[in-house]
């Protein structure tokens, strides 16, 4: 047995998190132990477990989930635990210690806030010197500054993290951070340095090219170094009129412009002792102590390093670094060029004419400057990141391609998830979605990297929360930002922003009227049921269902003010943002009528709210909000639906929400399904849906018996697809379906990133439909789950392993050359899983190369419920699943295939030989050219016959 990844509110090694609660959790592994019979948790404030805590005793009831121990916690304190695991066949085993770190806590200030006393647009260096005695034991720092600061303690950084304190809700608190230093400092003369930057708080940030000093128009930083020496005695240094000041090295910084860092003016060893005198006194400001929290987010780090692939001299003569991955971060780069050289480097996404092109960015300039001092170092930015692939660079005389080093930028989270198929272009397309995580992870969920924008969209956030909790560890990501969004909530009566944290800029009178949109402010609801449903942390649950609740009670009080209808019809709503329905692309809402989409989101809210209220066991308020969605579907069957089930608004969007959603009763269902079908068929099987309809779709016709439509619509690889963006050499995925067109130019420069994770959203139906991994509400966290997996044939096999909440859970399957069907599990300890084996006999089933003994028949398909090990099921499905070309394939499809390309051309050599014949027909079947009155006299039954015959011997595989 072995136990692993312990966490403390899902933090592994947290130090100076906030903790209104303690939850741990963690994940075991056995290969002989199936289940937990009982665990014991343990908790000291020594590493030895001498000084006992809290002690649980080996218990049957404790949840590796989220167990609440029942402990008093103290300010700035260590606290270790381990826990002890017993096995059903007789396993037993005790983790390693691991710990938690409390921050200052109720802890009064005693620092205060300074400023230098520069003009408020230069970036100050703040230092204080102290002297140490030898017998200090620890030393923590308690940090916070504003706009963003960099710590250094005797000229060396403090941790490794980027762009503190982050970006949340300032104007109603602040996080700061806690830094061990202990082994920074020395007996006798040392120093603290500070720098600081704009960031969000300070300069260019928001809407339309961005406000000027939304949070505060002056760069502030206050601290406290709490000494303990052996004597248990302990020492402050804190922030005060004592501290010094000098310009900053950095000239300017900005998150949408970039940076300028001049070397000829720094300060040699600014933050080392004994520099000099020649420094300014500092100011004390006014900033609100009473908004300072411990901090909530995991840190921004440099997760990865890549390497450039290659430099390009333009037609243009630029020279380009070519990094072969859309990135969020920045360059560091080594340099030694002569004093007073300027170098630059620029920052886009895409080339255009082989050009470097960054137009999209719109006004954000992107760019970094660095001007020599004539010494040899690595160069790297403080207080700006980019978004990029390509970056030009000016002022290097030598260009050595392994000077350049791409720092990929984003929060510390753990990759938990991966998917791998037999089709190249999908698997690149799920790297997409990875990568897109990766570049928006910043401390909030961001909409884009690289523009004048780069913010917290909450319509983007929900819409993709469950496929980032499959990719990555993400609660205590989800928490943050929760709170920021609970702060505004606050202030608008249960209202919802548009973006979170909600950019407020002073001489806007209408950036308050910036909220309550459908689908966006449904981020209240849908996120914290989605973590729920990840991680089984009830506590968390009740934590957020304030904020829950209140969206859905907004969203009444609205619907009561106009009428009471039970539907939402008033205020503005994006709707089925940039979907593909309308002719005029100006309409970016879609052609799903926006009142219908608001009302199916009240009713979706209101249900996640009753369920939220079961599992806390808040049943009156669950048979209260039970109330609500039934008149709220009453009324939408009503005004969208006529008696027999047709939907009274034509889109594919109106069709997929009303079945995911359960908005219409059982006996509509089939009907909306095929009529779906149908307009799928009708719209050449390609999607047209937007923001709202795209995430579902799959899903919803995974779930409805038409997974074959499910799998067209993944593979598509014209436009509009997900995989068209992979075929025009994407490494992200894009904002618009057409952000690039076919002939490589971009679309439109006014809204179009193309590293805008939302349309990744596809990966959470790969997770759970194609692969089949699947929560179950009454077990969240996958201690039972479904593994349903949904082969198709176009596909030769697919596999995906996460690293779920419970452990690492494993589903493969392979169509095998001769038919049949293998599917590999693996399902974690302290866990079952109920398989679902498709188009499968009870009797022909094998299980790690034995008849199956137990299961049940479930119409076509084989069901067993099993707990933790490895699976091997084989058999040969009762439908085949090898898929043979035919005339009903289309034209298009026939052509793009070597083998049937030379069948097709070989008894239809018309098709070629006329651009206009290859016009007419490139859409359609062979069978439906016969009923075309263009080509109908060259498509002869004999001709039909012959086709099929020839075309059922090529395998159809991506």
């Amino acid at each position: 047995m072995k136990i692993s990844k312990l966490r403390t509110n899902h933090v592994e090694n947290p130090l100076g998190f906030e903790f209104n609660n303690v939850r741990l959790s963690w994940i075991t592994e056995s290969s002989a132990d199936q289940y937990q019979t009982a665990a014991q948790v343990e908790i000291a404030a020594d590493e030895l477990f001498q000084k006992m805590v809290f002690d649980s005793g080996k218990r049957e009831d404790i949840d590796s989930l989220s167990f609440m121990p029942n402990i008093e916690l103290a300010p700035r304190t260590r606290y270790f635990w381990r826990v002890t695991v017993w096995g059903n066949a007789g396993g037993q085993t005790t983790s390693d210690p691991v710990f938690f770190e409390t921050a200052k806590m109720d802890e009064p200030w005693q620092g205060k806030w300074i400023a230098a006393n520069f003009d408020k647009d230069i970036h100050p260096l703040l230092r204080k010197e102290f002297t140490l005695p030898e017998n200090i034991i620890s030393a923590r720092a308690y940090v916070c500054g504003v706009g963003l600061y960099e710590l250094f303690i005797n000229g060396q950084k403090a941790g490794d993290e980027y762009l503190a304190p982050g970006f949340h809700a300032y104007d109603f608190w602040q996080q700061y951070q806690t830094y061990d230093i202990t082994d920074l400092l020395t007996p006798g003369e040392n120093a603290i340095g500070v720098m600081l930057g704009n960031g969000m708080y300070k300069g260019r940030f928001g809407f339309e090219g961005g406000y000027e000093n939304i949070y505060g128009d002056q760069l502030a930083l206050i601290g406290e170094i709490i000494l303990t020496l052996t004597d248990g005695s302990e020492r402050r240094i804190t922030t005060d009129e004592t501290w010094k000041s000098a310009p900053s090295p950095i000239t300017f910084s900005g998150v949408y412009d970039g940076e300028a860092y001049d070397a000829n003016r720094e300060v040699e060893n600014w933050a080392c002792a004994a520099v000099g005198n020649d420094w300014h006194d500092v100011q004390i400001v006014g900033l609100d102590k009473d908004k300072l929290t411990a901090r909530l987010s995991p840190p921004v780090k440099v997760m990865e390093e890549i390497k450039p692939i290659g430099i390009i001299h333009t037609p243009a003569g630029e020279t380009v670094l070519d990094m072969g991955q859309n990135m969020t971060g920045w360059i560091r780069f080594k340099t030694n060029a002569p004093a007073g050289t300027k170098l630059h480097l620029q920052f886009g996404e895409i080339l255009q004419e082989e050009n470097f092109y960054r137009d999209n960015l719109r006004t954000a300039k992107a760019e970094y400057t660095y001007i020599s001092d004539g010494s040899e170092r690595e160069v790297q930015p403080f207080f700006t990141y980019f978004g990029f692939r390509y970056v030009k660079v000016d002022g290097f005389e030598q260009m050595n391609i392994n000077d350049f080093t791409g720092c990929v930028l984003y929060s510390e989270l753990e990759e938990t998830g991966h998917i791998e198929t037999s089709n190249p272009d999908v698997n690149r397309l799920f790297l997409n979605t990875m990568w897109g995580q990766k570049g928006n992870f910043l401390d909030v969920p961001t909409d884009c990297p690289q523009r004048d924008e780069r913010m917290g969209w909450t319509g983007d956030a929900q819409i993709f929360a469950s496929t980032a909790c499959f990719n990555m560890y993400s609660p205590a990501f989800y928490q943050k930002y929760m709170q920021d969004l609970r702060e505004e909530q606050i202030r608008l009566n249960g209202s919802v922003p548009f973006v979170v944290p909600t950019i407020k800029p002073k001489d806007a009178q209408n950036m308050f009227a910036m909220n309550g949109s459908a689908a966006w402010g449904d981020a209240a609801t849908v996120i914290p049921w989605t973590l729920y449903m990840h991680y089984g942390d009830k506590e968390l649950l009740r934590q957020q269902f304030d904020t829950m609740k209140d969206w859905v009670d907004h969203i009444k009080r609205v619907d009561d003010e106009s009428g009471g209808s039970r539907l939402w019809k008033a205020g503005f709503h994006f709707g089925d943002w940039l979907s593909l329905d309308v002719k005029d692309p100006s309409i970016l809402t879609g052609g799903t009528d926006s009142y219908y989409i608001a009302s199916a989101y009240y009713c979706y809210s209101a249900q996640l709210v009753v369920k939220a209220a079961r599992v806390l066991g808040y049943t009156a308020l669950a048979d209260e909000y039970t109330a609500l969605v039934d008149e709220i579907k009453e009324a939408i069957q009503k005004e969208y639906f006529t008696a027999n089930g047709r939907c009274a608004i034509s889109t594919q969007t109106a069709k997929i929400v009303a079945l995911y959603m359960d908005l219409v009763p059982e006996s509509y269902r089939q009907r909306l399904i095929e009529d779906l079908k149908l307009q799928l068929r009708d719209d050449d099987m390609h999607l047209t849906t937007g923001f709202v309809g795209t995430p579902y779709f799959c899903p919803v016709l995974s779930e409805s018996g038409a997974n074959e439509y499910a799998y067209e619509l993944l593979l598509n690889d014209d436009y509009p697809s997900w995989l068209y963006a992979v075929k025009m050499g994407a490494t992200t995925i894009w904002e618009r379906w057409n952000s690039v067109l076919p002939d490589g130019s971009i679309s439109d420069t006014g809204m179009n990133s193309l590293n805008h994770y939302a349309y990744g959203s596809i990966a959470e139906w790969m997770y759970r439909y194609m692969c089949g991994i699947t929560p179950v509400e009454d077990s969240p966290g996958f201690k039972r789950f479904e593994l349903k997996p949904q082969p198709f044939g176009r596909l030769s096999y697919a596999k995906a392993s996460f690293q779920s909440a419970s452990g690492l859970i494993k589903s493969e399957w392979t169509i095998e050359k001769d038919g049949s069907l293998t599917f590999d599990f693996t399902i974690p300890f302290n866990t079952t899983a109920n398989i679902i084996l498709p188009d499968a006999g009870l009797q022909t089933v094998q299980l790690n190369g034995q008849p199956l003994s137990e299961g049940k028949q479930e119409g076509t398909a084989v069901a067993i419920t099993l707990g933790a090990g490895h699976y091997i099921f084989t058999y040969m499905p009762t439908k085949t699943y090898l898929l043979m070309y035919s005339t009903n394939d289309t034209v298009r499809d026939l052509l793009g295939n070597e083998d049937t390309k030379e069948v097709l051309l070989g008894v239809l050599p018309e098709i070629n030989e006329n651009p206009m014949i290859l016009k007419q027909v490139l859409k359609k079947t062979v069978k439906e050219m016969q009923e075309s009155p263009f080509v109908s006299h060259l498509v002869t039954e004999e001709k039909v016959k012959a086709l099929d015959e020839q075309l059922g011997r090529v395998l159809v595989r991506v």
